[in-house]
């Protein structure tokens, strides 16, 4: 895929990981729709990629008939559609016997239904509509590019959830990719590791510093940009389907 007629879905993409990768893709001069909850930073995402190239559409991942709607309309605005990109994720933090007792089943549910749930919601919404798409080179319609997390493999401690919905996203990749090959759909994950998002943002410094230690080479937190550069070349290397790629400077998670 060229990335210039590259026209994407981009869920979480108002903020961090997904907001990265619109910045790179209208920069590459694609077109994208913003899928979030923030309509403050949708916004200000909208004023800075230009009303032309890019449109946020208030989503909840979850919702299954409120994502049919919004890839409908995602697709009328983009002129066509052939890239799914699902950045939108919760930390769903906790222990399974904290101090205050067992975790209420609920935060377990919610990190399922919005981190694996909700990506398979839109990939599969995406691709209904990219079935459609005339064939490209090697027959392809389109390209949906998942994003886990290193949790998959080895989450920490309080992590229980986050895991379990991140290791689905995992576990889906390749029999997805397997099922829509006959389509020319690829389905492709990026599992990052410890990146540089609002949330690390807002840590003490001392917690930034020892997050970075931790990480092999380049001892740093990786930056949304070298995220974006990836699920770029993603998208534009066809023979790249069906796998997960752990994009992490060597990390491996500790216990806790």
């Amino acid at each position: 895929m060229l990335l210039p007629s590259t026209r994407a879905i981009i869920t979480g993409g108002v903020s961090g990981l997904g907001f990265a990768v619109a910045r790179h893709l209208v920069a590459q001069g694609g077109k994208v729709a913003l899928f979030d909850l923030n309509d403050d930073k949708g916004t200000a995402a909208i004023a800075e990629l230009g009303e032309a190239n890019a449109r946020y559409f208030r989503t909840d991942v979850s919702d299954e008939a409120g994502v049919v709607a919004n890839v409908d309309a995602a697709n009328a605005f983009l002129g066509g559609l052939n890239a799914a990109i699902n950045c939108a994720g919760i930390i769903g933090a906790g222990r399974v016997l904290g101090r205050d007792g067992a975790m209420p089943l609920s935060l377990f549910q919610t990190t399922v239904m919005v981190n694996l749930v909700g990506s398979f919601n839109v990939a599969k919404a995406a691709a209904a509509v990219m079935q459609h798409n005339a064939p490209g080179v090697d027959g392809e319609r389109g390209v949906i590019v998942n994003t886990a997390s290193v949790a998959a493999y080895e989450g920490q401690i309080g992590q229980a959830a986050y895991s379990a919905s991140k290791g689905g996203v995992v576990a889906m990749t390749l029999p997805m990719a397997r099922e829509l090959a006959r389509f020319g759909i690829r389905v492709m994950t990026v599992a990052p590791g410890i990146f540089w998002t609002p949330m690390v943002d807002g840590m003490p410094e001392s917690v930034q510093q020892s997050l970075s230690a931790s990480i092999p080479f380049p001892s740093r937190l990786g930056k949304p940009e070298e995220f974006a550069d990836l699920v770029a070349y993603i998208l534009g290397n066809p023979y790249l389907n069906g796998e997960t790629i752990r994009l992490d400077g060597a990390t491996r998670l500790a216990p806790k």
